[in-house]
């Protein structure tokens, strides 16, 4: 059988060469070689053959999509619920799920808890770690009240050595920490380059696919917060998820950016706590402030992340500014703050050019869709006015440029939400109002903005 042998890909004409160089033979562009592994062919004039491409592999059966048969996948509870609802339900057997955040944010705690609860439950786990010795990993579970787990461990970064290792052993699950410090032989290139870091995750990849072994990857992130590495390593695993939250804080959010068997936008809320990370089933609580009484500058939405509605408090701070007044957003989008600035004037006629507007999502949340819209123009009027909300008031919506205020989706889950943690007044779209009154909660339906400035005037 013919060795494999290195070739040098370019990344923007697809070009080789049998070397490295600075220059790309085939369309001249700098820099864009990257080193791969070429499978050895039959013979070096196999595309010249006279039969084309009929002479280089023999065609494969098809079939229609209406005649295979689809099943739901089955799926193994990792038995830490927050993780679980993350993951679509689970872990899949011979899915590969990408997982990636800060240094020191809790990756591996709640990994090396995941794969404590998995072995209890009776699978067979593989921990590999490549950053951390075996008594390092062990010190760990200790303080995280698993001393006597019985997780296989293995400190290893060559990929060929722990391919082997897991043929050997056959794990259900496999946990490779991190893929950045995993390297092959077949490439000369550092560990964590960009041809390592493809190259390995393909290999484990494949190998998950044809062995049924779910394999679960710690990535690396840039300082921009993005996963290190190539962009094509997040397209070739079936789920990326991202742990986020401040290394200050003890709450910490994973959240599911793809996920081929559950759903996207999904996040797990958990608690740093001595024995590592604990699920929280409330998260809501955790983005409310606890004010004695309203203040002006706050008023809190409900957003859905995933299938999950939470409450959010958004705060604002509007204050005499300059010649250049700053607008700055944490947790929002900066652009579209600008934009409902430039509403709140035209059709409200609250004016914000001369002061410093600064609006902050409370405990560290992103919030990406618009039906945060009506809840951040109403906390900006709050603060301007040093006028507070009324105690108990939610607002959601997203406000258009004419200044309408449109519905938000799944409104009726939201409306339930708030009223099942106490809040009592609510100012939505008027296409959002649920036929039946929902009990504790007084509705306000309104269908453009200057309707519910007028609103909270009155309450």
């Amino acid at each position: 059988m013919a060795k494999d042998k290195t070739l040098f890909t370019c990344s923007e004409c697809g070009g080789t060469s049998p070397r490295w160089l600075g220059k790309c033979p085939a369309c001249g562009a700098w820099n864009t070689l990257v080193e791969t592994v070429a499978e050895a062919g039959p013979g070096k004039n196999r595309l010249s053959a006279p039969q084309g491409y009929a002479g280089l592999a023999h065609a494969q059966p098809v079939m229609p999509l209406a005649a295979i048969d689809a099943q739901d996948v089955a799926r193994t509870p990792s038995g830490i619920d927050e993780l679980d609802r993350v993951l679509g339900g689970g872990i899949v057997e011979g899915g590969v799920v990408l997982i990636g955040g800060d240094p020191g944010i809790g990756k591996s705690t709640l990994l090396l808890q995941a794969m404590d609860a998995l072995q209890r439950a009776g699978l067979p786990t593989l921990y590999v770690t490549g950053e951390e010795s075996g008594a390092q990993v062990a010190l760990r579970s200790r303080r995280l009240g698993i001393e006597g787990s019985q997780v296989q461990l293995l400190a290893e970064i060559q990929l060929e050595k722990i391919l082997a290792t897991v043929e050997a052993t056959q794990p259900a699950v496999v946990v490779i920490d991190s893929i950045q410090t995993t390297y092959s032989d077949q490439l000369t290139s550092a560990p964590g380059s960009v041809a390592q870091v493809r190259e390995c995750a393909a290999h484990l990849t494949r190998m998950a696919k044809g062995t049924g072994i779910a394999v679960i990857l710690v990535g690396h992130v840039t300082k921009e917060g993005a996963l290190a590495g190539p962009r094509v390593l997040e397209h070739m695993v079936d789920t990326v998820l991202y742990f986020e939250g401040d290394t200050h804080s003890q709450f910490r959010l994973v959240r599911a950016i793809k996920n081929r068997f559950g759903a996207v936008n999904e996040i797990g809320v958990f608690a740093m706590t001595e024995k590592g990370l604990k699920g929280v089933s409330n998260p809501s609580a955790i983005f409310l402030s606890q004010h004695a009484e309203p203040v002006p500058g706050s008023c809190v939405m409900v957003t859905l992340e995933g299938t999950r509605p939470m409450l959010v408090e958004i705060q604002a701070l509007v204050d005499t500014g300059g010649p250049s007044p700053r607008r700055l957003s944490v947790g929002l989008d900066k652009d579209r703050l600008a934009m409902l600035l430039a509403v709140l004037h035209r059709h409200a006629g609250v004016a914000c050019m001369d002061q410093d507007v600064f609006v902050n999502a409370v405990g560290g949340v992103r919030i990406s869709e618009p039906a945060a819209d009506l809840a951040v123009m109403l906390a900006i009027t709050s603060s301007l006015r040093g006028k507070p909300l009324p105690r108990g008031f939610i607002a959601f919506g997203e406000v258009g440029l004419a200044g309408e205020v449109r519905p938000a989706p799944r409104g009726q889950e939201r409306l339930k939400e708030a009223a099942k943690l106490g809040f009592s007044v609510a100012v939505v779209p008027k296409a959002n109002a649920p036929k039946k009154p929902i009990e504790g909660l007084t509705l306000h339906a309104v269908e453009r903005v200057e309707e519910a400035m007028n609103v909270v005037r009155g309450l």
